[in-house]
């Protein structure tokens, strides 16, 4: 009987864990048995590394082979565990030197013929190993520049299962790893490219210097998916945490541009994720069966979730955004167990004033009748709209902006209002755990970090008049100290709390 042991990772969500790799050869029938709660990807690892060890010149044992994956009560999925269990097998019955694995781990799939294959979510895989206390790894070598991302872990990249036995060996590969290049460059996109369309400009600037979400309102063609779409160009450059943060997530579901060389350039600005109003709420959320995958909430962390044509998503889609809106983070919950993934975005929402889209109240050629109007914007319930800070009527430019030929503001001259203004903020809550002015806790707003008198006065009248909700109060103090921050005011007053009525909603008015 001999037996060999080798180690991977299970990841569930962002989290791992480390997976120990048990292979047992011993006297019998031939067979394979595979425990360790296998999904099926697993289970049929048996066929793919039996071929792959015979076509790289090495011999599958002609005995009884049980291989256990520990811990068994953790359910385990994908294909990456190829890799470990084919150096398990090969170390059991000696067509490789016994080594100790304790600090090393090995991820990867394998072909018939022997190639190692890519996998998704190996940066947050190998995030989880470095916390575990791995100091090594052997990954696919397409994997290999996102997986170099870790610096903590000391990370080798092989193309063939003959490779990664030499590298166990200790010899060194007669080549070096290219460097995946991407020839198209996009082209970036500017505020300046906007042609009028102040006041929305204004009210993104606001939403991207406190992090308030917004409902741009107006009738088709009118550039509200133009100005949604320059929303990222205007946030402050992410850092290596959040770069690192959002690079995680994208892995799991298999970006292919996370390059080493490309990295910073790739994520410095916030990401930017659209889904179409047919999605379901397992694209909007995230979810899935054997394994949990993010959605769309989560690939805009840090950045934008724009969701055009909003009133057309299916019933239940915005609403299962209300729970990431408040707390910055979604908790999945399955069978096989609950998976928590980040999704701190600025929401943008986008839609037409009537299912015609001509509705404007200015004696254009609407075809709805007031039926129409009214059942087609409840499709945004109330509490979805609650939770909307600004909410921006966007309506065609003039003849005049169209045509104007001054150079108009870039988007790097409002990034760096953005910017100042976030950090006066991050200033005034330092060592508080938080740094937007959206992030504010309720209780703090009542104490801390309340109004002027008369405008706190103002809301108090508002609410008594149950013209704004609860949540409505403190919204409007959040947004009144973005503007005052912009303004560079050191505690909001009755113009900005009138500024932010404006901008959360035209019916709402200080009395």
């Amino acid at each position: 009987m001999s037996v060999a042991t080798t180690q991977g990772i299970s990841l569930t969500g962002l989290e791992g864990e480390i997976v120990q790799i048990e292979v047992d050869v011993s006297k019998g029938l031939p067979g394979y048995q595979l425990l360790g709660l296998p999904d099926a990807a697993l289970n049929e690892a048996r066929d793919r590394i039996r071929s792959a060890i015979n076509n790289s010149g090495m011999r599958w044992p002609q005995t009884k082979v049980t291989v256990s994956l520990s811990p068994a009560w953790l359910p385990k999925s994908g294909s990456g565990f190829d890799l470990p269990i084919s150096v398990a097998i090969l170390s059991a019955t000696d067509q490789l030197e016994r080594r100790n694995f304790d600090e090393m781990i090995l991820i990867g799939e394998l072909s018939l013929e022997g190639a190692l294959r890519p996998i998704r979510g190996v940066l947050p895989m190998l995030l989880a190993a470095a916390k575990h206390g791995i100091k090594k790894a052997i990954v696919p070598e397409q994997n290999y520049q996102e997986a170099t991302l870790v610096s903590e872990i000391s990370v080798a990249a092989a193309s063939t299962l003959v490779e990664v036995l030499a590298i166990l060996s200790g010899a060194a590969l007669p080549r070096e790893i290219p460097l995946m290049k991407y020839d198209e460059v996009p082209h970036e996109l500017d505020f300046a490219e906007v042609a009028g369309q102040e006041d929305a400009k204004f009210g993104l600037e606001i939403a991207a210097s406190g992090g308030h979400h917004v409902l741009m309102m107006g009738p088709p063609g009118t550039g509200k998916t133009m100005l949604a779409e320059r929303l990222p160009t205007i946030l402050p450059h992410l850092n290596e945490l959040q770069s690192i943060e959002v690079a995680a997530i994208h892995s799991i579901v298999g970006s292919q541009r996370l390059i080493h060389n490309q990295f910073i350039s790739q994520f410095k600005t916030p990401p930017f994720v659209a889904p179409h109003h047919t999605t379901t709420t397992v694209g909007m959320v995230g979810g899935g069966t054997k394994q949990i995958r993010p959605g769309a909430c989560s690939l805009a962390h840090h950045g934008v979730l724009f969701i055009d044509e909003a009133p057309e998503c299916a019933n239940g889609i915005l609403d299962a955004l209300r729970q990431p809106l408040e707390s910055g983070s979604i908790e999945i919950t399955r069978a096989v167990g609950s998976t928590r993934f980040p999704a701190g975005f600025i929401l943008v929402l986008a839609a037409n004033p009537c299912p015609c889209g001509r509705f404007t109240g200015k004696g254009r050629a609407c075809q709805c009748s007031s039926l129409q109007v009214r059942r087609y914007l409840h499709r945004l319930s109330g509490p979805l709209l609650d939770r909307i800070d600004l909410r921006l009527n966007v309506e065609n430019p003039t003849r005049e902006a169209l045509a104007q030929s001054e150079p108009r503001e870039s988007s790097a001259e409002v990034r760096a209002r953005v910017t100042h203004a976030r950090s006066v903020a991050a200033e005034r809550f330092s060592g508080l755990g938080f740094a937007l002015n959206s992030e504010i806790p309720s209780n703090q707003l009542r104490s801390r970090f309340r109004a002027q008198t008369k405008a706190m006065s103002a809301l108090h009248t508002l609410m008594d008049k149950e013209e704004i909700t609860a949540r409505g109060f403190h919204k409007l103090i959040r947004i009144s100290w973005t503007i005052a921050d912009l303004r560079g005011i050191s505690t909001p007053g009755l113009a900005e709390l009138e500024t932010a009525l404006n901008l959360r909603s035209q019916s709402e008015r200080i009395p």
